[in-house]
C-alpha cells in the first residue's frame, strides 16, 4: 500500500529517511575514522573511493574494507574504537547531500513531518542532528541500537510510525541500501 498524498500535497504525511548515504555523505567522516585508525596501525591512508561502497553497511564493513587482511575476530574487536574515533569525526568533513535541505524545507513547507531511521548508534545520531540544524526539525529518531531489531528488520520502521501517531502506509520510507528496502516493505511502508 503506498502512502496517500494530502489533497494538494505534493507529499505524503510523513517520509523516514536512512540518514548516512541517503540523506547525509558522511564518507568523508568515516574516511577520517579508518585513516586515523591506519595511520595508528602504521597503514597508508584509504582513498575514499575504496569506502564510499561500505559506508552505508556500518562499522564492520567498512573495518573489513579497510583492513581485508585481519581476521574478523581481531576486526570485531576493533569495532569500539572506530565508534571512538568517528565520535571525534562527527559532522567535521561530510554534509548533507546536494539538494537534501531544500527537500527537507519542502516537505515541512507542505506540513509533512520527517525523521531519521537509521542503524548508526543514537547516540552518535543525535550528537549528529544539532550540527546539521535539524535537532528540532526531525520528529523522530530511531538508532539501530533504539530498540530491539534493528533494519531490515520492519520494527524500527513500525516503531517510528507509532511515535508519530500513524499507521505505517502513512509514511514512505527512503533509504540507500537493500536492507532499507526489505524493511520498509515488511513495514508496508
Amino acid at each position: 500500500m503506498q502512502a496517500r498524498l494530502k489533497p494538494g500535497a505534493r507529499f505524503p504525511d510523513v517520509a523516514l529517511f536512512d540518514l548516512d548515504g541517503t540523506l547525509l555523505d558522511s564518507a568523508p567522516d568515516m574516511l577520517a575514522t579508518v585513516n586515523a585508525m591506519r595511520a595508528e596501525r602504521g597503514r597508508g591512508p584509504m582513498a575514499l573511493d575504496a569506502l564510499r561502497p561500505h559506508v552505508s553497511k556500518g562499522a564492520r564493513a567498512m573495518l573489513a574494507a579497510a583492513f581485508a587482511d585481519v581476521a574478523v575476530e581481531t576486526r570485531e574487536s576493533w569495532v569500539p574504537e572506530f565508534l571512538a574515533v568517528y565520535q571525534r569525526e562527527l559532522g567535521r568533513h561530510g554534509a548533507p547531500f546536494d539538494g537534501v535541505e531544500a527537500m527537507l524545507g519542502a516537505l515541512e513547507a507542505a506540513g509533512s513531518r520527517w525523521g531519521i531511521v537509521t542503524n548508526k548508534p543514537e547516540y552518535l545520531a543525535r550528537l549528529l542532528l544539532p550540527l546539521l540544524g535539524w535537532e528540532s526539525r526531525c520528529a523522530v529518531l530511531i538508532g539501530g541500537d533504539t530498540l530491539t531489531a534493528r533494519k531490515p528488520d520492519p520494527l524500527p520502521l513500525t516503531v517510528a510510525a507509532e511515535r508519530l501517531g500513524v499507521a505505517p502506509s502513512a509514511c514512505v520510507y527512503v533509504g540507500d541500501d537493500e536492507r532499507d528496502i526489505v524493511a520498509a516493505r515488511a513495514a508496508g511502508m
